[in-house]
């Protein structure tokens, strides 16, 4: 499991089995989002066994699923609520981390007003671009 940081305490990864929240504890995160949908790839079929594990061994879990490229605002908003409420460090993943990174940008406009650039750049020292959602960070308002 590789994580990327995109601001202090809070990091993205791609997929996670159900066995690798055990490495995620391991590395003092202490909350973990995930962005999958039930059934997208094989390794998730859904949150049960995720959210049963998480609570045995004393993560906070959240799954807001969403669809790659089409975020809600109220997608927008329970990642943002996460964000704020939830114990640091975070974790979000999705199957390749892209989704989680795009909720997370989608949020920190949200709820900061954060500078594009330093959205864009966050993004981009962890692998992933944010140009295609440029118009919606720029009309993103708290």
């Amino acid at each position: 499991m590789q994580t990327q940081p995109l601001e202090t305490d809070v990091e993205i990864t791609s997929a996670l089995t159900v066995e690798e929240l055990e490495q995620v504890k391991a590395k003092g995160f202490k909350t973990v989002i995930c962005n999958c949908k039930p059934g997208e790839s094989a390794e998730f079929t859904g949150e049960d066994a995720y959210r049963r594990k998480a609570a045995d061994i004393g993560l906070q879990w959240v799954h807001i699923p969403v669809t790659p490229g089409d975020y809600s605002q109220a997608d927008i908003s329970a990642f943002a609520e996460a964000l704020q409420q939830l114990p640091r460090p975070i974790l979000a993943f999705c199957r390749t981390g892209k989704r989680a990174t795009h909720l997370w940008a989608y949020a920190k406009r949200q709820t900061e007003q954060c500078d594009l650039a330093e959205l864009f750049d966050a993004a981009k020292a962890a692998g992933f671009d944010l140009e295609e959602h440029r118009q919606g960070l720029e009309d993103q308002q708290t």
